[in-house]
């Protein structure tokens, strides 16, 4: 097993290690005469510590060495993230947007019942999306940034759900040719935390994009384009087991009319430790997607890359 190359104090360095996933520090890393595959990941959640490591998490369980780059978006300063870790650990966009990268996620945001144009790095993100189409070999956007990424390059739009899809639901795979489904059960679980959502047959009417999996409770949960370049996945394969009850509770404790997960609980019962039961399906779709997508596509030498998608 190869590892996720990250920088030495990093606080998802010390989390990962003691899960025994295999993190190199970057001093290492620069002896080893090996390319890692460089993945950008613009972090729009506002709990950057906990979305970085998740997300790392999966990308240090492949055999293929990656050096991440974080990215922030300069229009927009989180809250909820110590400016330290943000001054040490992040770029902005215009710090790398002359370089190339193997592999770029975008990660969701609290942000879906706006309209796009009313987010206030709606300007920028749509700079980076069209970047990326140059920049970038292969393209993995979550949650709202799927619904963002579908609306910027297919004008595909968003709907307001009468209620909160939230917890864990069954998809099944729709492509099974794909070659990001490749090891996927027929039926499988992933977690959703949305109150939007894209509808398969606004999906299907656009020429150039196709579903793999779907869910009849949660919708379409990936999608992508023709030449494999984008990748859209609506749900939160990355969460971690207890991620959905620490919203639960937040939105308990702050008074909100909320649910309880779909799916989660044991009997539906907060006071009940939740079962894990998507785990290997996330970590077979960033491997998929790593693998397949990125490594065996992309350039060796970058500066080939002229991807105009």
């Amino acid at each position: 097993m190869v590892p996720v190359m990250i920088p030495d104090n990093l606080p998802a360095t010390q989390v990962l290690t003691q899960e025994n996933i295999f993190v190199m520090t970057q001093e290492r890393g620069i002896h080893q005469d090996i390319r890692p595959l460089r993945i950008a990941i613009l972090n729009l959640m506002p709990t950057k510590i906990v979305t970085e490591t998740q997300l790392l998490r999966l990308l240090g369980n492949t055999p293929l060495q990656v050096e991440v780059v974080l990215l922030q978006t300069a229009s927009y300063t989180a809250k909820n993230a110590p400016e330290t870790h943000l001054n040490t650990f992040y770029k902005t966009f215009d710090e790398v947007k002359d370089e190339r990268f193997d592999g770029l996620i975008v990660t969701g945001a609290p942000v879906e019942l706006l309209n796009f144009q009313e987010v206030i790095y709606w300007e920028e993100l749509k700079r980076i999306m069209d970047w990326a189409k140059r920049h970038v070999f292969s393209s993995m956007y979550i949650c709202w940034a799927a619904q963002a990424a579908l609306f910027h390059y297919y004008g595909i739009d968003k709907y307001e759900l009468p209620r909160k899809m939230f917890g864990i639901f069954r998809h099944r795979v729709t492509k099974k040719t794909s070659k990001l489904m490749r090891g996927f059960d027929d039926t499988f679980n992933a977690p959703h935390s949305r109150h939007t959502e894209i509808r398969a047959g606004d999906v299907r009417r656009v020429k150039g994009i196709e579903i793999l999996a779907e869910s009849d409770e949660a919708g379409v949960f990936i999608a992508q384009s023709a030449d494999r370049r984008h990748v859209f996945v609506t749900g939160h394969a990355e969460y971690d087991s207890d991620t959905l009850a620490k919203e639960y509770f937040r939105d308990i404790g702050k008074g909100m009319d909320i649910a309880v997960p779909a799916n989660y609980f044991p009997h539906d019962d907060p006071a009940q430790p939740p079962i894990v039961s998507w785990r290997a399906h996330a970590h077979l779709l960033f491997a998929n997607w790593l693998n397949y997508y990125v490594y065996q596509e992309t350039p060796y030498d970058l500066s080939e890359l002229n991807h105009t998608g």
